[in-house]
């Protein structure tokens, strides 16, 4: 993937190495269960933070450096970052980007409660934030079988971003109201499982756009695809539940299976228009 000559400020606030807390349960160690849990099971950040918070590690409002980070990862979130909110920024009337992308490490406060990096990439949007530990992207590849790949790193944070977008159409909010009138777990499940997979199509909307706004200084090269899609059958449902030693339970999906991830990014990339992301028709 080509990006090193695209522009910065994708919106960092730097919170490494401010002593976020140690993680509970145990550390990174443990992070892979409970990234299961995360991406399995579809605990609302708001939900997992507020429970971490319990174990002691919530404390005050923390703020970090803004501006672009000068290491190479860091860098690569800035620029990335910018890039995704120029593509919305052609796509979404009057989108407004996210408060911030933050980078943190272990843990941090959030307006959803505490956040750990156990819990994955995750969009807050009480403040309307990003929030990533970039060791995620280590346990991604390492733990769960997904690409090592610049683009399957983008991708996750395109589609993190592309949860922002669906609070500004609504979109996460009528899933909310639909959940609460559900009849069975099974049935609110299915909006989560819309929900995430828009957000996968959204991201290779981006992917489709990013040359178009950056003058092709972003931009997919061959293979990258490819590797993106084998990242998003990584952490399909039914594969995370394979890789945690339970049987596979379609009525538990919370972020849709292996192939539904996959057609999703695949179908928002091939048409690079966000109307051909309707993943609640149907239900």
């Amino acid at each position: 993937m080509r990006w090193q000559g695209g522009r910065r400020g994708g919106g960092i606030e730097d919170r490494r190495g401010m002593g976020g807390g140690a993680v509970a349960g145990g550390g990174i160690g443990v992070a892979v269960l409970a990234l299961i849990g995360y991406f399995v099971f579809g605990i609302d950040p708001a939900t997992t933070t507020q429970i971490a918070s319990q174990f002691g590690a919530a404390g005050a409002s923390q703020e970090g450096r803004q501006g672009t980070p000068e290491d190479q990862a860091g860098l690569f979130v800035d620029v990335v970052g910018r890039n995704i909110n120029e593509v919305w920024a052609t796509k979404l009337e009057g989108y407004q980007p996210p408060a911030n992308i933050v980078l943190y490490e272990q843990g941090t406060n959030t307006g959803c409660g505490y956040g750990q990096a156990a819990f994955g990439p995750f969009y807050c949007p009480a403040d309307r934030q990003v929030y990533l530990d970039l060791s995620f992207w280590q346990e991604m590849e390492t733990r769960l079988g997904a690409s090592g790949a610049d683009f399957a790193r983008a991708y996750v944070l395109a589609h993190e971003i592309g949860h922002h977008v669906q609070t500004l159409t609504g979109a996460s909010e009528q899933v909310q109201r639909a959940q609460q009138a559900a009849r069975s777990e099974g049935e609110a499940n299915r909006y989560s499982v819309a929900l995430e997979l828009q957000a996968d199509c959204y991201a290779g909307v981006w992917a489709a756009n990013a040359a178009a706004v950056s003058g092709g200084e972003v931009a997919l090269e061959p293979g990258d695809l490819e590797e993106g899609l084998r990242t998003a059958s990584a952490i399909g449902d039914d594969a995370l539940q394979r890789n945690s030693g339970r049987g596979v339970n379609p009525e538990s999906f919370t972020h849709g299976s292996s192939e539904q991830r996959m057609q999703w990014l695949q179908r928002g990339y091939q048409s690079g228009d966000p109307a051909a992301c309707d993943t609640f028709a149907g239900l």
